[in-house]
Parts: C-alpha cells; sequence; structure tokens
C-alpha cells in the first residue's frame, strides 16, 4: 500500500527525464564550440600574457624611464652656449667745487657690453667657461668717443675638497645608472610574478573543469541509479527508501554542479585577466577552452643548490644587492658633503682695445696682451647641521639596507627549502591519488554489480559514488598543485625566465 500509494511528482520526473536525455545528447554528439572561444595550451597562455597582461605592459616602462634618468644625469656635463647683449646709461653725479660751490653737469655713461660663451661641468667638480666679450662705453666726459675693450680666454673653478673627485662629480651618474639596473631587474620580477600567476590560474580552471566534470559525472550516476532503482519499485524488487534516497542524491549533485558551474566561471575569467587586454564587454563573451596540463618531468630538487642559484639569479636579491650599492654611494657623496668649501679659481686670456670692435678683437687675436687671475676662496659652514643631518641618514639606510638583505637571504633559503619539499611531496600525491582513484572506480563497478545482483545496497553505491567523485577531485587537485608546486619552485630559485626561454628586452 505504501508504494502505490507514492507517487512521483511530475516536475522533478520531468527534470530527471530532460537530465537523462540532456546527458545520453552530449554523450552521443560532439559538442559545437561556441562563438568566441580560445583553445589555450599552458605555454600559449604564457605567451599570450606577456604580449598582452596589462601589468607588464606597465611595469615595462619604468626601464625606460629608468633610462632617461640616465640621459638627464649625463646632460649636466652637456657645454652650454651662453650669449647676451646688454645696453645701460648712468648719470654720475658730480662733487661741488670747492671754491664756487658749484655742481658741475653729471658724467652720463653708456655701456654696450656683447659676451659669448662655452660654459660648463667636469667629473672632476671643475665648473669652467670659455668665451669672451666686448664692452664701449662713451661717456660726456670723453665726448661720447667710441672705445671698444676686449677680453677672450678661459676661467675655471676647481673645488678642492667639497665636491672633489669622481665620487661626487659622478654621483648622479651613478646614481641613475643604478637605478636603471634596479629598474631592470624589477621588471624581471613583475615578468615572473604575472607568469607563475597564470601557470597557478590555469591549474585552477584545470581543477575547476575536473571538478564540474566529476560532479557531472556523479550526477549522471545517480540519475542513473535513479531510474535502475525506479524500474526495479514498479517491479516491486527496490524498497521505497532505496528510491527516495536516489532521488535526493540527485537533487544534491545537482546543486553540486551548479556550484562547480560558477567556479569554472570564476576560475576562467581569473585566467583571462592574465592573458587578455580586453577591457570592454567583449571580454566577457571570451571563453578559453584549455588543454590538459603538461605532464611534469622527475627531476632531483636539491635545496641547497637552489639556494646557490637563486643567490645568482633571483631578481629581488639582486635588486636589493643594488639597493645596498646605491646607499653605499650616497654615504660617501653626504660624507663629502660635510667637508669645507674650499675653490680654486683662476683665468688666463688676453686684452684688446681699439677705437671699433675689429681692432679690440685684432689686439686680441694678436694676444699682445695678457691677462691672468688665480685665487683661493673658502667657505666653512659654522654647524653643518643640514650636512651632518644627511651623511646620519645615509649611513643608517647603508646599514639598514645591508640588515634586509641578510633578511631576504634567509627568507630565500627558507622558501626554497620549503618550495622544494612541496614538488616532492605533490610528485607523490599525484602517483597516490591516481592509484586511489582506479580502486574507487573498481570499488564502484563491484557495489553497483551487488546492487543487480540484489545483495547491494542503494546506499552503499551511493557512499561509493561520492567516494570516486572525491577521489577524481583529488586527483586532479595534486596534479594542479604539483604544476604549480614547480612553478613556484622556478621563481623561489630564479629560474623561470630560463626554463622557458623567455629573453626580456627593455630597451
Amino acid at each position: 500500500m505504501l508504494r502505490s500509494a507514492f507517487h512521483r511528482p511530475p516536475l522533478l520526473g520531468l527534470c530527471l527525464g530532460l537530465i537523462s536525455a540532456l546527458t545520453s545528447f552530449a554523450q552521443a554528439e560532439e559538442p559545437a564550440q561556441p562563438t568566441g572561444e580560445t583553445r589555450l595550451s599552458l605555454d600559449a597562455a604564457i605567451r599570450r600574457a606577456l604580449e598582452k597582461n596589462f601589468v607588464i605592459k606597465v611595469d615595462a616602462f619604468n626601464p625606460s624611464i629608468a633610462r632617461a634618468g640616465v640621459t638627464e644625469a649625463y646632460g649636466r656635463y652637456d657645454p652650454q652656449l651662453k650669449g647676451s647683449r646688454q645696453e645701460s646709461r648712468s648719470e654720475n653725479p658730480q662733487l661741488a667745487d670747492f671754491i664756487t660751490g658749484l655742481r658741475p653737469s653729471a658724467d652720463v655713461i653708456k655701456t654696450y657690453e656683447t659676451t659669448l660663451t662655452v660654459e660648463g661641468f667636469l667629473p672632476l667638480g671643475t665648473s669652467y667657461q670659455i668665451g669672451g666679450s666686448t664692452t664701449n662705453q662713451p661717456s660726456t666726459s670723453n665726448n661720447y668717443t667710441s672705445t671698444y675693450t676686449t677680453f677672450a680666454g678661459v676661467s675655471a673653478t676647481q673645488p678642492l675638497l667639497r665636491d672633489f673627485g669622481l665620487n661626487p662629480g659622478l654621483y648622479q651618474i651613478r646614481l641613475a645608472r643604478t637605478n636603471l639596473a634596479i629598474s631592470e631587474w624589477d621588471y624581471r620580477i613583475s615578468v615572473t610574478n604575472v607568469i607563475t600567476q597564470v601557470i597557478y590560474a590555469y591549474s585552477d580552471l584545470y581543477l575547476a573543469q575536473a571538478y564540474l566534470k566529476s560532479a557531472q559525472r556523479s550526477r549522471d550516476m545517480t540519475v542513473q541509479l535513479f531510474n535502475e532503482n525506479e524500474g526495479k519499485r514498479k517491479r516491486g524488487a527496490m524498497s521505497e527508501y532505496d528510491v527516495l534516497s536516489a532521488r535526493a542524491r540527485v537533487a544534491s549533485r545537482e546543486e553540486t554542479v551548479f556550484r562547480a558551474m560558477a567556479g569554472v566561471h570564476s576560475a576562467e575569467n581569473a585566467l583571462k585577466q592574465l592573458v587578455s587586454d580586453q577591457h570592454n564587454s567583449a571580454f566577457l563573451d571570451q571563453h578559453i577552452t584549455i588543454e590538459p596540463l603538461p605532464a611534469v618531468i622527475p627531476a632531483a630538487i636539491d635545496p641547497a643548490a637552489g639556494f646557490r642559484a637563486a643567490l645568482a639569479q633571483r631578481p629581488d636579491y639582486q635588486s636589493a644587492r643594488l639597493g645596498v650599492s646605491k646607499n653605499a654611494l650616497t654615504r660617501r657623496y653626504e660624507r663629502n658633503q660635510l667637508l669645507p668649501r674650499v675653490d680654486l679659481n683662476g683665468s688666463y686670456g688676453y686684452n684688446g682695445i681699439g677705437i671699433d670692435a675689429g681692432r679690440s678683437r685684432t689686439d686680441v687675436r694678436n694676444q699682445d696682451y695678457a691677462a691672468y687671475s688665480t685665487g683661493v676662496s673658502v667657505s666653512v659652514p659654522l654647524t653643518s647641521a643640514t650636512e651632518r643631518g644627511r651623511a646620519r641618514a645615509a649611513s643608517l639606510r647603508l646599514r639598514q639596507s645591508e640588515a634586509d638583505l641578510q633578511r631576504l637571504e634567509q627568507d630565500i633559503l627558507v622558501n626554497v627549502s620549503n618550495a622544494a619539499q612541496q614538488v616532492e611531496t605533490t610528485h607523490k600525491r599525484v602517483a597516490t591519488t591516481q592509484t586511489a582513484r582506479m580502486l574507487n572506480e573498481e570499488m564502484l563497478q563491484a557495489e553497483l554489480k551487488r546492487l543487480r545482483a540484489g545483495t547491494g545496497s542503494t546506499f552503499n553505491v551511493l557512499y561509493q559514488q561520492e567516494q570516486l567523485s572525491g577521489a577524481e577531485i583529488a586527483a586532479a587537485e595534486a596534479e594542479a598543485d604539483e604544476r604549480k608546486a614547480l612553478a613556484e619552485y622556478d621563481r623561489q630559485t630564479g629560474h623561470t625566465l630560463d626554463a622557458l626561454h623567455i629573453t626580456l628586452r627593455t630597451d
């Protein structure tokens, strides 16, 4: 009476029928590839990321910007051509006559001066000026008669303490070149991180698709079990409880399929964001189909050798070492600025005079009238508080960067060791989980045979289906984790770009 009183709800029956039909159709027909779908291997995904990833595009500007900074630093030593033309008029009052008390008319002096020089700096701190000037000063005292005087020669100022030598002279250039080297290593860090993220995202999408495939298979097997149980119930060979158990599990596994589909969507978007430069609605219409993860070739992992390799080629370590060098440059420069300023000044050239500019310049060309000067200027700060503060800060920053470099070395040592252990662990997990998946498949088939022979139970079959689904997911997760572990080990040892035969160009 209980079995005959129970009727399957029409809506659930329709859903189950639709699921069965869709499952049969999927098995019979090859699914059509949707419009806008891209099929990617892991290697192709990495290459697309190198071409289209926005992080790489943005960070690729940094080395060029730093290279422009080097050009700017060299510009300090570019000579400059300077020219000027000055005209002035000055009325100079005269003293009153001692006897008459009358003041004569003011002496009016007009000055016309033309200069043309080449000026610049040298790496030793020397400033120089090469050129000449011509001056004409007619006045009332000489009835506005033109008298041209010309000087041509060279003058220079050479620091003897502060700003003397190549260390302060080339400081800005060395600093800019160090910044360029740091930016190039930082760019390698950015590319390495993006490549590692692509491998992670690709592996996560592989796992999400494996989870969806397992969930769909589990649901389809439960639908098949329900149909078999329903048929047996109608023949009186199956209890209502077995039918209800299978039917409840169908609904539960359908919900799992929906969650798995959402996981695939999120994982696909994460990978698309890394390998695509689309920033409009076309991004949403593009779909990615990935190929199976490439097999990992077993290789001996030596953490000690990996640590040595990391110190030689990890971009962040090389960047940190350059940071120490940069701070050492600054400390030397700031210590030089503590010295008093003692400058040696000198000039040498020739004078000329004439009633016109041409004749005065002829005297200069003939080198008839030499002129020279020498001198020393001294400037001693009374406290040097600013310079002492800067020197102290520079010394502390150097010590800080040296300590941070030691911290980074320790971090690298630990991280390489952990990454090596993870590679070995995940490799073992792959073999173990594949064996577990095969055994669970065999156990499920055995339970199905027992159920169909009348000696098993629906509960045991459903339980074994869940065990198989878990084993399938565990196997896929182990494969994904193995690929990610290897990518992380390459990143920790600085081997990512070399392993993929990638050469960066920053020019």
